[in-house]
C-alpha cells in the first residue's frame, strides 16, 4: 500500500516558478512509476508527466513539455514536479499517483494509477 500527500502549491505570477513535492509511505514506492495529473475547474483530470521506478525516464504531455521536470528521489520516497515558465492556463489541482503495478512501464493512462494524494492547488496570475 502506498499513501502519497502533495505540498508545494500556490499562487504565483505567469512566468514564474513553483516546485511540487509528493511524500509516499509505503515499502514499495521505490518499485512503482509515478505520475504528475491535474485538474483545472469544469475541465477533466489529465496528465502531466510520469517517471519511471529508477528514474531513469520520464515522460510529459506536450503542453508542458519543455517546463516541466519531474524527479524522484527513492532514498527520500519523495517524487518531484518543477514546474518553469508559468501560464494561466497551468492552473489547476495538481494530484500524484503511483503505479498499480510494481516494477511495471512508465504509464500515462489514469487507469493504470491508484494510490492518489489529495491534490495542491496551483493558480498562476497573469
Amino acid at each position: 500500500q502506498v499513501q502519497l500527500v502533495e505540498s508545494g502549491g500556490g499562487l504565483v505570477q505567469a512566468g514564474g516558478s513553483l516546485r511540487l513535492s509528493c511524500a509516499a509511505s509505503g515499502r514499495s514506492f521505490s518499485s512503482r512509476a509515478m505520475g504528475w495529473f491535474r485538474q483545472a475547474p469544469g475541465k477533466e483530470r489529465e496528465y502531466v508527466a510520469a517517471i519511471s521506478w529508477g528514474g531513469g525516464t520520464t515522460r510529459y504531455a506536450d503542453s508542458v513539455k519543455g517546463r516541466f521536470t519531474i524527479s524522484r528521489d527513492n532514498a527520500k520516497n519523495t517524487v518531484y514536479l518543477q514546474m518553469n515558465s508559468l501560464k494561466p492556463e497551468d492552473t489547476a489541482v495538481y494530484y500524484c499517483a503511483a503505479d498499480r503495478t510494481a516494477w511495471g512501464s512508465i504509464k500515462q493512462s489514469q487507469a493504470e494509477y491508484e494510490h492518489w494524494g489529495q491534490g495542491t492547488q496551483v493558480t498562476v496570475s497573469s
